[in-house]
């Protein structure tokens, strides 16, 4: 880029406490080889499983590769302000409102975008939506402690299973069809790409195995379908007051009707993660897309 930012000495932040450690790892060492390639001073800074983390002392922006609690739940954001240390992505409070669904939810339904009939359940309270249903801790990414429930037989462990990643679950109706995805950078929404998975479930497995899942990008949809997916992808990047990078995932329906998932904050940045792939089919090379959330620090 011919505008590329001017940091003399880049921190690109990987590892950390979470349960996407592993992918976090593979996001960070990527990031950081992308970025030598363009010419930048970079030094990985491994963040250990207790949290900690020391920065070079002549590092003037943090790259934050790391995904899950802490690294993307606004922690480390907080801390690197607190440092008086510029990073890329959104903000503490913005990242804190996008990881975490009982939040983020309620701002979908505020701001008028479509996302499936919800509820919010603690241990002992009751379902009221009626099956197929999708359960999944409220404060987890990557699908980890995810659950999609089809008969009651299977919903007591489900929900258990949950619970036992956070004190609350959230609860949305099961939506039939097609997964996509779209990746925003900046203002800008990337090409939308549809997530072909073994039995048509994008779970933990599915994301970050080679081989296991397809990205057909773009996607093949019709043109008012797919600017409508990057429309509203947009609506809650700005709703949540995002900024730098996000990936906002859609479920649509045979009937045509889109319902919008999550917003990941930090997405995967390994080298079969959708938003690169996404990128790739805008004309942006990988270490271009780094390049670019940089160039985005305020």
């Amino acid at each position: 880029m011919s505008n590329a930012p001017t940091f003399k000495h880049i921190a690109v932040l990987l590892g950390g406490p979470s349960s996407e450690r592993e992918v976090s790892l593979r996001s960070g060492a990527a990031v950081a080889a992308a970025l030598r390639t363009r010419g930048h001073r970079v030094t990985e800074v491994l963040v250990g499983t207790d949290s900690a983390f020391t920065l070079p002392p002549d590092a003037d922006v943090a790259f934050v590769a790391m995904h899950g609690r802490f690294g993307e739940d606004g922690t480390i954001q907080g801390m690197l302000r607190a440092q008086g240390i510029r990073h890329t992505g959104s903000s503490p409070e913005a990242c804190a409102r996008a990881f975490d669904k009982s939040k983020s939810k309620p701002v979908m339904a505020q701001a008028g975008i479509p996302t499936p009939p919800f509820e919010f359940l603690r241990s002992g309270e009751a379902r009221t939506l009626p099956l197929p249903v999708v359960v999944k801790p409220v404060r987890q990414g990557s699908s980890v402690g995810i659950s999609r429930v089809f008969h009651e037989a299977d919903w007591p462990a489900a929900l258990a299973r949950a619970l036992e990643l956070d004190d609350t679950a959230l609860v949305e109706e099961f939506i039939p069809g097609r997964e996509l995805t779209v990746g925003v950078v900046g203002g800008e929404a990337l090409p939308v790409i549809e997530i072909i998975a073994p039995d048509g479930n994008f779970d933990y497995h599915a994301k970050y195995t080679p081989g296991v899942s397809q990205h057909v990008v773009p996607a093949a949809l019709p043109s008012a379908v797919a600017e409508r997916c990057q429309a509203v992808a947009l609506q809650l990047f700005d709703a949540l007051g995002c900024s730098g990078m996000a990936r906002v995932d859609i479920r649509l329906r045979p009937d045509g009707e889109l319902f919008v998932l999550e917003l990941n904050n930090i997405p995967g940045l390994t080298e079969i993660s959708l938003l690169p792939d996404a990128a790739r089919a805008h004309g942006w090379s990988f270490p271009e897309l780094c390049e670019r959330i940089l160039s985005m620090v305020e």
